[in-house]
Order: structure tokens, then C-alpha cells, then sequence
């Protein structure tokens, strides 16, 4: 079950001419499954909100029409959008996912089909076809995929919740501002659940924006010209701050007993400031002594693997803010030219946490006197920090990482803590 807020609802209210018994009526949420009447408010809010917006900012009316034929509020996206999955895959497993045999497989003959395109982009906007590649890879699986969700049912559906209507609805209006330029037709604006779209899945605002017509058909299209992808992808990272001199980071070694605290993948410091500190490329050889600035960041735990990731690295998140998703990247585009794999190896114990196993980490933190605050399943700060404190007293590398190995270990603790607590 999953929630749908007020909007629709005080809707209803209008329309039964009982708006002023809103205010006293405790209507912060409804129970799906949606019902006729939920459309019915869904269909009068099109009507009467979404199309005179629309139009005032300067859509056809003939667009609106085309475009909201056979709109309906869509529940399934609305599961989506509330999803809150049980368990969260851990980097080893995000990692296998995304840069699988196949993807860097199907990557390099993507590679040496385009090059003369992506040569091209690369001279233009100074991003290597190989991360180009990477991203339309990670995006829509070399195009295989790139969605099943008709655009505008999405957005309407997220505009119209509550939720996070004000962000959909400006999406939705730059959706039909798409359509009323003609660069696709109405039956194949088709993306995902949350209105991206394209080989590489821009969202709206970012196709109106950053999109280039690079085949001179008059239509940007992102579905169809492999030169609008290339040269779009492009064009978008250029204007994210891209630098042409620098690729996105590197596996590194740490030298023992280091301090985990600053490898936060956000302090910055020159790479011969980490050469310093005993950190080595990950085959041990002494890091580039280039004048470029790095920050340390560790996706997992202590056992590895550890990235040094500079300025595009962030470029990359700013597609994606994900740094599991900005090291897939990398990682791929780095194997599609044949780099080697991540000397670290996935650890045997390597498992996702449900929510319920934080919960008993972090019971088992205060039960052991690591003050982590209460119990809600999130690892946030104090978590990491109880975490770390644990480590350093056990003499375990302080990474503050909440792995099924540190739960073992709790769990290990405080059954220990009882037993000697029992024998008193």
C-alpha cells in the first residue's frame, strides 16, 4: 500500500461545492487502489487547472488536445513514485549490475560503430567517446530500453499529486512544449515512469535546453538520431563543466592504518598530497604527478575498493547524484577501452541490509553505550559515527560503513556483553 495526498481529494470537495468543510476534515491521505472518482477529480483538474496553465504559457491548443486524448491518472507510477524498496543493493552488487560482461561487451562494438560520430562530438565538446558511450549504456542499455511510460500520463499523473507537484509541473509544461515544436510525435514520446526520456533519458527541461538538431532535420530527436544522442550528451556535459583534460578518477591502494574520516569523497587535495600520505595506484605504482585535485572516496567498506575521483567525477553526479552510479560510469568507460578490472574483490559477505537489520545495528550500538540516537533503519551521521566509535575500540579500520560484516560483529558483541553480564 502506498499513500496519494490531498490534491485530488480537496478536488472532490470542489466539485461537491464542500470546499469550505476541507479545512476541518483530516484528509492528509488516501488509500489506493484509485477509484472512479479519483479520476474523475484527476480529469477535471486537466480541464480546469493544467490546460488554461498550459495555455498561458503558450501551448497550442491544438497540443493539448492531441496530447491529453487518452490521458488517465496512473496508478502504477504513482507506486513508483512511492517505492520504497526493502532491500538496497550494496556497491559490489550495483557494480556487477551495471558494468556486467555484456554492457562492456556490447560497449566497444557500440565504440568502434560510432567512432567516426563520436570523434566528432569529442572534437566539438571535448567529452572521450568512450564516457559518452558509458552513460548511453548505463541510460537505456545501448537503447535497448528506453521506456514504456507515455510522457505525459507520467507527468500529468506526477503533477497532479501533491507530492512533488510543483517540480512535475514544470516538467509537463516543457513535456508539451516538445510536442508543440513537432521534434516528436505524440505517439512516441515514451520514457520512464518519471518523465525521462531518449537514448540517455534527459527529463524535459534538460532535452529543451541542451538538445542539439546536430542532423539538420529540424527536430531534436533523442530517440531516433544517433547524432542528436551524441552530440546532446555532449553538449549537456560541456555546459555541466566538463574538463577535456582530465578523465574521472582512478582505483587507488590505502597504506595501513589510515584515517577513514577524510576519505568522504568530498575534501579535496592535490594528488601529491595523497602520494604523500602512502596512497598508490592500485597496483602499487606512485599516483600521475599531475597539478589536479582529488577526494577520496570508499563506496563500500574498509575492504575495498577505494577511488580517488576528480572534478568530471562530479560532472557525472550531476547527471545521476549517485556516486555508485558516477564510478559505473567510469568504471565502464574505462573497460570499454580495455583498462583492467577493480584489483578489491567483492568480500564472501558481501550483503544488502533491510531496514530492520539498521534498526538492530543501531539497537545494538546503544545497547553497547554508542550513543546513535534512535532507532529508524536510516544510517545517517550518528550511525556511521557509533559505527566508526565501535571500530576503533575492536582495533577494525574506522571506515563507519554499516555492512552486514559490522553486524555480524555487533551482534557478536552484545551477545558477548550479555554473557558476561549474566555470569556477574
Amino acid at each position: 500500500m502506498f499513500i496519494v495526498y490531498s490534491r485530488r481529494i480537496k478536488s472532490l470537495f470542489v466539485a461537491l461545492g464542500l470546499l469550505g468543510l476541507f479545512a476541518s476534515f483530516n484528509l492528509a491521505a488516501q488509500t489506493l487502489p484509485l477509484t472512479a472518482a479519483d479520476e474523475q477529480a484527476f480529469q477535471a483538474w486537466i480541464t480546469n487547472d493544467l490546460k488554461p496553465r498550459a495555455r498561458a504559457e503558450g501551448i497550442s491548443p491544438a497540443t493539448l488536445d492531441k496530447a491529453f486524448e487518452n490521458v488517465k491518472l496512473n496508478q502504477r507510477v504513482l507506486e513508483l513514485d512511492r517505492h520504497q524498496p526493502e532491500f538496497t543493493r550494496t556497491f559490489w552488487q550495483y557494480l556487477e549490475s551495471a558494468v556486467s560482461d555484456w554492457r562492456i561487451k556490447r560497449g566497444k562494438e557500440m565504440l568502434a560503430t560510432h567512432q567516426k560520430l563520436l570523434d566528432e562530438v569529442t572534437e566539438k565538446y571535448g567529452i572521450p567517446g568512450r564516457f559518452l558511450v558509458a552513460f548511453w549504456g548505463l541510460e537505456t542499455n545501448y537503447g535497448n530500453f528506453t521506456g514504456s511510460f507515455p510522457v505525459i500520463e507520467s507527468l500529468a499523473t506526477l503533477s497532479y499529486d501533491q507530492r512533488r507537484s510543483t517540480f512535475f509541473t514544470k516538467q509537463l509544461i516543457y513535456a508539451l512544449q516538445i510536442l508543440d515544436e513537432g521534434h516528436i510525435p505524440f505517439e512516441q514520446m515514451k520514457g520512464s515512469w518519471a518523465g525521462a526520456m531518449g537514448q540517455t533519458q534527459f527529463m524535459p527541461y534538460n532535452y529543451l535546453r541542451y538538445t542539439v538538431d546536430a542532423d539538420n532535420t529540424g527536430r531534436k530527436d533523442m530517440w531516433n538520431s544517433m547524432e542528436d544522442v551524441f552530440h546532446s550528451s555532449g553538449n549537456f556535459l560541456q555546459n555541466l563543466g566538463w574538463k577535456r583534460e582530465e578523465t574521472w578518477g582512478r582505483e587507488v591502494s590505502l597504506p595501513k592504518n589510515f584515517d577513514f574520516a577524510i576519505a568522504d569523497g568530498r575534501t579535496q587535495r592535490p594528488l601529491a598530497e595523497w602520494q604523500q600520505m602512502g596512497i598508490r595506484q592500485a597496483d602499487g605504482s606512485h599516483l600521475p604527478s599531475a597539478d589536479i585535485s582529488a577526494a577520496l572516496l570508499i563506496p563500500s567498506d574498509y575492504r575495498g575498493p577505494a577511488f580517488l575521483v576528480y572534478h568530471n567525477f562530479n560532472v557525472i553526479k550531476r547527471w545521476n547524484m549517485s556516486n555508485n552510479y558516477a564510478i559505473a560510469v567510469g568504471h565502464l568507460a574505462d573497460r570499454i577501452i580495455d583498462a583492467p578490472t577493480l584489483v578489491a574483490k567483492k568480500p564472501a559477505d558481501d550483503a544488502a541490509l533491510t531496514r530492520a537489520q539498521i534498526i538492530d545495528m543501531q539497537q545494538r550500538l546503544n545497547q553497547l553505550g554508542y550513543d546513535v540516537g534512535g532507532a529508524d533503519g536510516i544510517p545517517g551521521a550518528r550511525t556511521r559515527a557509533g559505527i566508526r566509535a565501535f571500530q576503533a575500540t575492536h582495533n577494525i579500520p574506522a571506515d563507519g560503513a554499516p555492512t552486514m560484516n559490522m553486524l555480524n560483529r555487533l551482534q557478536k558483541a552484545t551477545q558477548a556483553n550479555q554473557a558476561t553480564q549474566t555470569t556477574r
